[in-house]
């Protein structure tokens, strides 16, 4: 039983004006809106607002969550901001599903010390002076490649509509769980030969990415937030058992969305006076 909601909201006008009216909307049904300790997290705004909810919740399994579009795109966002009394009255009724998505999880050892993160969607490994990145490639201790070029992106399914998708990775269904690496501008030459293409690993294959010696000072970027690391010896990656659970319409259909944020074509008529 949902009872107790918080609210993480963009800070614009708009989406601080809809906050308003959902909170109103929620108190007038009888739900309580929290500052911690929810049954339910609701994110107002776009796709970012959505991801920093689940990392400001240390991406909690034990709740639900659900985003409202205020921004552009929208695709992680299951209701629209003119569908608050439909989206209420689906809370009453117990009227959604519940869809796993599963997490990224980063191991990253530098300067002798380990590091444990999380994402959502993905993670960039790219030289600290966006120098030519030499990284050794492993899954499951075999190896891959030795990539040379600009970089690497590491997402989960979840995250292959989002950066993944503007460096030409595939569009994975999020009823798969599974990691993707997309090369970033890759090398071929005499010299170097580079995957061109993504490839899609399975649910629990380890990918280990060492760095080269004197190109260890890396950029790390998880989820959008830039991190510098000297001395990087190894970054290990892996989707496992950590998942948050998010809040789906019965009509909800990933193939749907996909054509509705991606494909499906607006036309608008603009009359023009002189």
């Amino acid at each position: 039983m949902i009872k107790n909601i918080c609210i993480y909201c963009n800070n614009d006008i708009k989406s601080n004006n809809l906050k308003k009216e959902l909170i109103g909307k929620l108190e007038k049904n009888k739900y309580k809106i929290v500052n911690d300790n929810e049954d339910l997290g609701i994110a107002i705004g776009g796709d970012g607002a959505f991801l920093r909810m689940i990392k400001q919740t240390n991406f909690n399994s034990d709740i639900f969550y659900i985003g409202v579009n205020t921004g552009t795109l929208g695709f992680a966002q299951e209701v629209n901001a003119s569908d608050i009394d439909d989206f209420i009255e689906k809370l009453n009724t117990n009227s959604y599903k519940t869809e796993y998505i599963s997490a990224l999880e980063i191991e990253i050892n530098a300067n002798n010390k380990k590091e444990k993160l999380f994402a959502l969607n993905d993670v960039t490994i790219r030289d600290s002076e966006l120098n030519t990145t030499k990284l050794n490639i492993e899954i499951d201790d075999h190896k891959l490649e030795k990539f040379v070029g600009d970089g690497i992106l590491i997402s989960t399914s979840f995250g292959s509509t989002a950066y993944n998708l503007s460096f030409g990775g595939a569009v994975i269904c999020n009823s798969l769980h599974t990691t993707q690496i997309t090369p970033i501008a890759p090398l071929n030459s005499k010299s170097y030969r580079n995957l061109l293409n993504s490839i899609v690993i399975p649910q629990d294959s380890i990918i280990c990415v060492n760095p080269e010696e004197n190109k260890d000072n890396l950029i790390i970027t998880v989820d959008g937030e830039n991190k510098f690391y000297d001395n990087v010896k190894s970054i290990t990656m892996y989707v496992k058992d950590k998942r948050i659970k998010m809040l789906r319409g019965q009509e909800y259909n990933f193939i749907d969305k996909v054509n509705e944020k991606f494909l499906k074509f607006e036309f608008r008529f603009f009359t023009i006076i002189i």
